[in-house]
């Protein structure tokens, strides 16, 4: 797929849809009580003004995207590689589409993708509104048009009660996107033992040897935080960190067309990582022991290859350390949350 004539048209498209909100809406979403259950230490996300979160607005989110009505066959939804129990992530090195179409790339987790500034391992659509649009369209995933999905849930009296209870208007391209980004903004993780500990002050949260490895995550021998920053657990930009010598997925520059982008991809969030195998962008690496090893060894030779991966001279006990760590950044509590379930 020729990246940077889709993506324009995308955003016009985009444009075109957003020009439609002066259709009538219904009272201010404040008013139903709607409070979104940000996690301890972390910051209010930015909600967009024309998409301010509703108990109707997210419940209608939360069905579209458990519903495969928004593929072509009507088999397929956003939950096919999106499983809450996995943080909202898959369990294959990449997805698969409608009859069975393989996808090119590792599906990413979804926790707090709230806040999350640069969607897409190429880190290149802003806004979750706009993201919703890739995979109905995608070949490989959903092969499908907005504006048919719209016509088919016109047909579908609780979608047009539910579209008009939260948006104010009958299901269209505006309705779809914007309630399915309302749902995944409400997916806040925050209360991992990492959490507990860090943010709580719960001082028996975090084993020894967890503490042990986050002190080497953030030390200056080894520098991952300088990739895997902040609350996030990532800085939101792209890199390049070695995988291959030649890279069959060139990476940013399918959009960009640009050499220095060639085999660069977002660096991803690492909370919720122990759950989220396989690993990297083509989910080549099996197990977050093999994800460290990799890392210990410095990686390939790249053109592109950021400086900060280099050979680290880990011992057993540090890996196990760092394993510790990482198992830490999982809040069970995500995992089972029955608000993130599928509707009954």
């Amino acid at each position: 797929m020729q990246i940077r004539p889709f993506i324009s048209i995308l955003l016009i498209l985009f444009a075109l849809f957003s020009c439609r909100k002066e259709a009538p809406l219904p009272a201010s979403p404040e008013a139903d009580g709607f409070v979104l259950k940000v996690p301890q230490g972390f910051p209010q996300p930015d909600i967009p003004k024309d998409n301010l979160l509703s108990s109707s607005r997210v419940a209608l989110g939360r069905r579209l995207f458990y519903d495969p009505v928004l593929s072509r066959d009507s088999t397929r939804s956003c939950a096919s590689c999106h499983f809450a129990g996995r943080a909202f992530s898959d369990s294959t090195a990449v997805s698969f589409g409608i009859e069975g179409r393989a996808g090119v790339r590792n599906s990413p987790m979804l926790a707090n993708v709230a806040y999350q500034k640069k969607l897409l391992r190429e880190a290149n659509l802003p806004t979750l509104e706009m993201q919703v649009l890739v995979p109905i369209q995608e070949h490989n995933e959903f092969d499908f048009n907005l504006v048919l999905i719209t016509e088919r849930l016109r047909r579908m009296p609780e979608y047009v009660d539910a579209a008009r209870q939260a948006y104010g208007r009958d299901p269209d391209p505006f309705v779809v996107t914007r309630a399915i980004a309302a749902f995944e903004r409400t997916l806040l993780s925050g209360d991992s033992p990492w959490d507990q500990w860090f943010f709580q002050g719960k001082t028996d949260a975090l084993s020894e040897s967890a503490q042990r490895g986050y002190d080497l995550f953030r030390g200056e021998r080894l520098n991952c935080s300088k990739c895997h920053e902040g609350f996030l657990f990532t800085n939101q930009q792209v890199a390049n960190n070695g995988l291959y010598e030649v890279y069959p997925d060139s990476g940013r520059m399918r959009l960009t067309g640009l050499e220095i982008d060639r085999a660069m991809f977002k660096i991803p969030s690492l909370r919720q990582v122990a759950v989220t195998a396989p690993y990297m962008h083509d989910g080549s690496l099996p197990t977050l022991a093999a994800v460290i090893d990799h890392y210990d060894s410095g990686g390939y030779a790249h053109p592109n290859k950021s400086p900060l991966v280099r050979p680290l001279g880990l011992s057993a006990g540090e890996k196990a350390d760092l394993l510790a760590f990482l198992h830490a950044l999982t809040d069970t509590g995500f995992l089972t949350n029955p608000d993130f379930r599928a509707p009954e």
